[in-house]
């Protein structure tokens, strides 16, 4: 009877985490309800926790808060100490590590299993095991390097290019699915090396693919870690964490897709291939020579002034000038001369989903003032300036112009619509795809050449004065 009425209150705990999971995520499609979705979420994860460990019982109370309060320092140092520019490192590195918890896991039921090798023929335990070990480790690897590539390191970032790549991946999966098929047969011993090639799999995934995929690639990885998580559940016949990995592949799976249409490119394009310029292409000389108007911050500051309608379009060199509380600062002084400011938001504007989203939040931008790409293209034609701070190949018109561009087809804010540009960068160099942007040498497109930060800051003292 004791042991019924236990499992009946794990039952009910696992039902209640499931639940505060279900919350958590329905409270982030909203920025007002993101931070109690995000404590929701965090509660289901403590309660999941504590709900294992008392059913389990075979880790001492003492050690188990212990464990809890590591982590949860680390996690909490870590979260506060951390850069808004290096908030997609931190994600990926999260993935990683949840992706190593579910191959630990499985690891730990595969150990359990070796002293009788008692498991048997066709027990898809086993394969469950095996699944959680080579996602789990592969995910581990493939977001140490995206994190790697995020941060710059030089190690991650040499230029890559082995044709023998894509053969040898098809090899090493094959051999990983042969490992899978003997862990189903009921043998244990292939766990190790199946892990040990996952760990090279995700390492030759992702180390060629460029910093112009990586929005995608950290989606991708957020979805592995949870399908992860959801072999590792099946492995340890434990509800919730089958629940909440299955709730993360989902999520990430959809959020992968919705990555790769803004970028008008497939899956396979983007673990596979990368953004290069095209032989024969437009040089940068050809683009720009004897057609790029410089600009300062009084001369915008005088085109600011009466202008009825202005839209920020943000990208990663603000994120990474720091610049979002001098764009706000701006707005501010452009409101209260009676105009009317938005932010126009590319959905892969950034390192991350939602990096711009996140970064102007910290800044108190109202949200109602953000647009998405579908609602601000159609009346950019009725926009007296825009600012392009350190956005370049989301606002490439060749997209919509060059067939044979590596970014044809690209959905792109249509800034080039607007009456007068205004593009804040520190000098001509292209973006990720490696090409040049018409939009610098247009008749309506002023360069204004500086820093992000200390340009917004000089524009604000200008539009003061």
């Amino acid at each position: 009877m004791l042991i019924v009425a236990q499992s009946q209150l794990a039952g009910a705990g696992y039902l209640v985490a499931a639940v505060l999971f279900i919350l958590g995520i329905q409270g982030m499609t909203h920025p007002r309800t993101a931070v109690r979705g995000n404590l929701l979420g965090a509660v289901g994860m403590l309660v999941a926790v504590v709900v294992t460990v008392a059913q389990l019982g075979i880790l001492p109370l003492g050690a188990a808060l212990m464990a809890m309060l590591v982590g949860g320092a680390t996690g909490y140092v870590l979260a506060v100490q951390v850069q808004m520019t290096q908030m997609p490192q931190l994600v990926a590195l999260f993935n990683g590590f949840g992706g190593a918890a579910s191959a630990l896991v499985a690891g730990a039921e595969v150990v359990s299993q070796v002293p009788n090798e008692a498991t048997p023929v066709g027990d898809t335990t086993m394969l469950a095991a095996g699944t959680a070990g080579l996602i789990g480790a592969l995910t581990l690897t493939g977001s140490l390097v995206a994190a790697g590539k995020l941060q710059e390191l030089p190690m991650f970032n040499r230029k890559f290019d082995w044709p023998a790549l894509p053969s040898a991946n098809i090899a090493i999966a094959a051999v990983a699915a042969l490992f899978l098929l003997l862990m189903l047969a009921g043998s244990t011993w292939p766990f190790w090396p199946l892990a040990l090639l996952a760990c090279v799999l995700g390492v030759t995934l992702v180390m060629p693919i460029g910093g112009a995929d990586m929005p995608v690639v950290i989606s991708l990885l957020n979805s592995y870690s949870g399908l992860a998580a959801a072999a590792a559940g099946f492995v340890i016949n434990n509800d919730v964490l089958i629940i909440a990995g299955s709730l993360v592949g989902a999520s990430g799976l959809i959020l992968t897709n919705i990555m790769c249409k803004a970028m008008n490119r497939s899956l396979a394009g983007v673990v596979f291939g990368k953004l290069e310029p095209t032989a024969g292409g437009p040089t940068a000389d050809e683009v720009y020579e004897g057609k790029v108007k410089s600009t300062s911050a009084d001369e915008v500051a005088m085109l600011l002034d009466g202008a009825q309608r202005v839209v920020i379009v943000p990208g990663y060199g603000m994120a990474v000038a720091q610049a979002q509380y001098s764009v706000r600062d701006l707005a501010i002084q452009l409101e209260n001369r009676g105009s009317t400011v938005e932010y126009a938001i590319h959905p892969v504007a950034g390192r991350m989903p939602g990096h711009m989203n996140v970064l102007l939040a910290e800044a108190d931008v109202p949200y109602e003032q953000l647009k998405t790409m579908e609602e601000i293209n159609p009346t950019f034609s009725q926009v007296d300036v825009a600012i392009v701070l350190g956005a370049n190949d989301v606002v490439n018109p060749v997209a919509n112009t060059d067939p044979s561009s590596p970014i044809a087809g690209m959905p792109i804010l249509e800034v080039d619509k607007a009456r007068t540009v205004v593009v804040i960068k520190r000098s001509l160099s292209p973006g990720f795809a490696g090409i040049p942007n018409p939009l610098f040498a247009a008749d309506n497109c002023l360069m204004y050449f500086g820093d992000g930060k200390q340009a917004m800051v000089d524009l604000v003292t200008a539009v003061k004065e």
